[in-house]
């Protein structure tokens, strides 16, 4: 029976077969009407795997169901192979667009107008073959455009410019409403064209009246998919994995649907719905998808290498002291929203997108570094089966001196190369047996890092918790050291039943003696005793 049941989706648009959150509710659904009876051309974006092309679906359908418009879909992705080759892009456009129109109406009145068109010049191909179709069909057409932002050159503007002409001569002889989809609003593009000219995707599509983003799953929006797995099978989710779900995902759907997916159903031992889901198993599905590296994940990896991406990433990790956001290129910092990767909230530093994204990056950043350190776990692992932290960080100190210019040189981040190469040295240790959580943003001053480890192999049994700041060393020392240890402290403070806390400052001071960057001494704060770490 358990095949017959509905399933968290990760692939593709939502189907009645998977958990879902009606796509109409995930916009202002009376503004987009607005703007579609006001006879509107606009954009839609958001990060990939977010939902788009279910919501579009969802209006399309709702559209045609209403009566008043003929709304078709569109996804044009397949230009992309073509990139500069603007005659064949609009020609598979309109065999694109005459295959959905045909489908949708259910007449070949499309293919026709499309074979009618074949021998105009792909310059106004789009143009006219949009032309015929509104003076042909007996309504109004709503045109939803998905992955606009494949197309890229000379194709692009040519697609986006072909579009503008016919604005004007809207809803009698051009579509009323053209909706355009993809991870950015095309009006911020910088486009390259094949003579090297710079086209800004704000001139060639000036005709766009509002852009508008779709967002994450809210924190009832996550419940909700998740008790229609209960609703549907039984199986319970302990309250205490919800807050655990929404730091890990921030409501990126397909996390949350792959976190779901996970640990109901790849986690076998799950599979029995009698079994009641608790936060050990959150944190061990959290550990697979990162492991596993799935194509979402991969995609987001593949990103880190762009020197834009690095451009905003970097002073994140580094712990900057620098919350400045205007010496990042504005588009950069755009380009890295729109992904998903950072958000920007208002008054606030910008910062990784979420918990698991926080975790995927330094990781990806060391996996190399962390294959080539000869140090295994077990060396490090008392009788208990708990972490020597102490033992841990002095081999770290002597790791560090030996191969810190060397191995910090193969770092694409090298900025952030000191806590990157103490994280790849602490992974190998967690690996298979621990958890790190990790905290970082921009203007902090500081990287908190906890480590978790299960004392035991059963749920619910004994964690040993140790927390990690790490600071590079700017200024007097004495008064990094003070405000280290109160920082140290508060974090202690924030996660609870910490059994130890480390203070760790690199310092990066090349006129310095090895012999007067490393030390180490115990420090007592607030009752509290911290080790005090210099490397």
């Amino acid at each position: 029976m358990i095949d017959m049941e509905r399933f968290f989706n990760t692939a593709g648009p939502q189907t009645p077969d998977s958990y879902t959150i009606d796509p109409l509710s995930r916009f202002d659904l009376d503004d987009i009407l607005t703007l579609i009876r006001q006879q509107r051309y606009f954009v839609l974006h958001a990060p990939r795997q977010t939902g788009k092309t279910s919501c579009m679906l969802a209006l399309r359908d709702y559209l045609n169901e209403k009566g008043d418009y003929i709304a078709v879909y569109a996804n044009i992705e397949g230009g992309q192979a073509k990139r500069n080759d603007a005659d064949s892009v609009i020609r598979g456009t309109c065999d694109t667009l005459a295959e959905q129109f045909s489908g949708t109406i259910k007449s070949d009145l499309p293919l026709k107008i499309r074979d009618e068109v074949r021998q105009v010049e792909p310059s106004s191909m789009l143009f006219t073959y949009l032309r015929r179709l509104s003076e042909n069909l007996p309504k109004p057409i709503v045109l939803i455009i998905d992955e606009i932002d494949a197309l890229v050159g000379d194709s692009l503007v040519s697609v986006l410019r072909q579009i503008r002409s016919g604005y004007a001569d809207r809803p009698k002889a051009f579509p009323q409403t053209i909706i355009l989809c993809g991870v950015r609003d095309v009006c911020d593009y910088r486009i390259v064209l094949s003579n090297q000219d710079i086209v800004t995707g704000g001139s060639a599509f000036n005709i766009k009246t509002e852009s508008l983003r779709l967002g994450n799953f809210s924190k009832e929006e996550i419940r909700e998919l998740y008790m229609q797995h209960t609703r549907e099978t039984g199986q319970e989710f302990d309250e205490a994995c919800f807050p655990m779900i929404w730091d890990a995902t921030e409501g990126q759907p397909w996390l949350v649907n792959a976190l779901g997916r996970e640990v109901t159903w790849k986690m076998r031992e799950n599979r029995d719905r009698t079994i009641r889901i608790i936060p050990e198993m959150i944190d061990r599905a959290i550990e697979n998808i990162i492991y596993r590296r799935d194509t979402h994940i991969d995609i987001l990896i593949d990103k880190l290498n762009e020197p834009r991406v690095k451009r905003v990433i970097e002073p994140i990790l580094s712990n900057s002291e620098e919350a400045d956001d205007s010496l990042i290129p504005s588009d950069d910092l755009q380009y890295v929203v729109d992904m998903g990767l950072v958000k920007v909230e208002r008054g606030k530093p910008r910062r990784i997108a979420n918990g698991i994204y926080r975790e995927i990056i330094p990781r990806e950043l060391t996996w190399t570094t962390q294959d080539g350190m000869s140090e295994r776990p077990q060396w490090y692992l008392n009788p208990d089966n708990s972490i020597n932290m102490e033992k841990l960080l002095l081999d770290f100190q002597q790791f560090f001196r030996q191969n810190a210019d060397s191995w910090i040189g193969r770092f694409n981040y090298a900025e952030a190369g000191p806590q990157l190469l103490l994280q790849a040295f602490l992974q190998r240790v967690v690996n298979g047996g621990g958890y790190i959580d990790r905290e970082y943003g921009l203007g902090r001053r500081r990287t908190d890092l906890l480590v978790r480890k299960p004392l035991t192999d059963h749920y619910g049994g004994p964690v040993q918790r140790i927390v990690l700041e790490l600071k590079i060393k700017r200024g007097d020392l004495d008064k990094l050291i003070e405000k280290g240890l109160e920082q140290t402290a508060e974090y202690m403070d924030a996660v609870g039943s910490v059994d130890e806390g480390h203070l760790i400052i690199f310092d990066r001071t090349l006129e310095k003696t090895w012999d007067e960057r490393i030390w180490h001494r115990p420090c007592n704060y607030q009752g509290r005793t911290i080790m005090v770490w210099g490397m």
